[in-house]
């Protein structure tokens, strides 16, 4: 590890900088100005579930010939990479994490680099785990919350991005949308407004989280597999709750690396049907959609669970405890579930109602080294996203 990281070290220059020759930044008389390679993770609201076909498409944007030609990356979507482009963040991610946890700090591969991190509502862990491990990696990162900035609502998506990029000269754009309000008819950014962002942004966009999905969550959830089980291919891995973003990022995982997922959640709340149906055509990975919460558990290597009202669904919050009666984890079900079942969870968890106290608190509960594990693979997706 050692000596990858060494030349890891020896290849990391200062940025290079480059000329924007988008004919929308010369119409706005930034023809002349220069670049450093960057990141920008972004994370939207969206009204509606979008399905995976909603994925990266080619811009007509000079900006994708820049990123290209700079070696530089977006991460919307986990199915977006092959299997050995995966593993190879989480391999990097291992790395990393070795590494700051030894105590080294020569490694600053983020040194002179700034992150913008938009967010249109607060998020404990996303901001910390960003802005710690850049702050870890030499970079500084810079909050920008909802009342800062309304991308997509006060000005549109291409004006603020342009904005943040030449005239505050940020190496990393960290945006993180959440549906909130939703169920009032507002609409704070849409999955289309991430890829028009990724369009026009001359930076790499990283995808924080959609209501349709959450990449970098699954990145740190299979880390955190591999290190307690060995490996993430061959394993159990049974979701119990509603079908929301993580599955879809499960699902959409389960396209690329063989293991057997199972979705154990009420009628009416399955995941999105293109979505399953895509990850099932793939034929890499046994899939299953039930509604036998028990049946599904048995055998599990993991059992893993979300809160059943997300963000924007609140006020159904009574309606679905009624609806998701008989699917909280508690000691019973990872009983059936057998002694070498691990308990996950991506939190904010609601104690009490998806899971009770003494399921996360057991000794087989990882859900503490699974939210640490954000801040080391979302650093390994900005060094890859960077190319460094």
């Amino acid at each position: 590890m050692a000596a990858t990281i060494s030349r890891h070290l020896s290849s990391v220059s200062s940025p290079e900088s480059a000329s924007l020759s988008s004919s929308s930044l010369h119409s706005r008389g930034a023809k002349n100005l220069l670049r450093f390679p960057s990141v920008s993770v972004a994370t939207p609201a969206i009204p509606q579930r979008i399905s995976c076909q909603a994925v990266s498409s080619a811009p007509p944007s000079s900006s994708v010939n820049l990123k290209v030609e700079l070696g530089l990356k977006d991460f919307l979507h986990i199915n977006d990479f092959d299997k050995e482009t995966i593993f190879k963040i989480l391999d990097r991610a291992k790395e990393v994490k070795a590494l700051i946890k030894s105590g080294e700090r020569t490694y600053l591969p983020f040194k002179g680099k700034t992150m913008a991190m938009i967010f249109a509502k607060p998020s404990m862990r996303t901001r910390v785990s960003f802005e710690t491990g850049f702050h870890l990696l030499g970079g500084h990162a810079l909050y920008l919350g909802p009342d800062d900035i309304q991308m997509g609502k006060r000005e549109e998506t291409r004006d603020a991005c342009l904005a943040i990029m030449t005239s505050l000269w940020h190496e990393f754009l960290l945006i993180r949308y959440a549906d909130e309000l939703l169920h009032r008819g507002i609409q704070l950014l849409n999955a289309h407004d991430i890829l028009d962002l990724a369009n026009y942004a001359t930076v790499p966009v990283i995808n924080g989280l959609t209501d349709f999905n959450h990449p970098c969550q699954i990145m740190a959830d299979a880390l955190t597999i591999i290190e307690h089980i060995g490996q993430l291919e061959g394993t159990k891995v049974v979701y119990v709750g509603d079908g929301n973003n993580i599955v879809h990022s499960w699902l959409l995982l389960a396209s690329i690396i063989p293991f057997h997922f199972v979705c154990a959640c009420p009628r009416g709340f399955e995941p999105d049907a293109r979505t399953t149906k895509k990850a099932m055509k793939a034929g890499v990975s046994k899939i299953e959609i039930v509604n036998d919460v028990k049946e599904a558990v048995k055998g599990a290597d993991v059992v893993y669970s979300d809160v059943w009202a997300s963000m924007g669904q609140k006020e159904e919050a009574e309606y679905r405890r009624t609806a998701f009666q008989g699917f909280q984890v508690d000691e019973k079900l990872m009983k059936i579930a057998g002694p070498k079942a691990y308990f996950m969870h991506c939190l904010p968890a609601e104690r009490g109602v998806e899971v009770t106290d003494g399921v996360i608190e057991a000794s087989n509960s990882i859900v503490f080294p699974q939210a640490e594990n954000r801040m080391h693979a979302q650093n390994a997706i900005m060094l890859h996203a960077l190319g460094l």
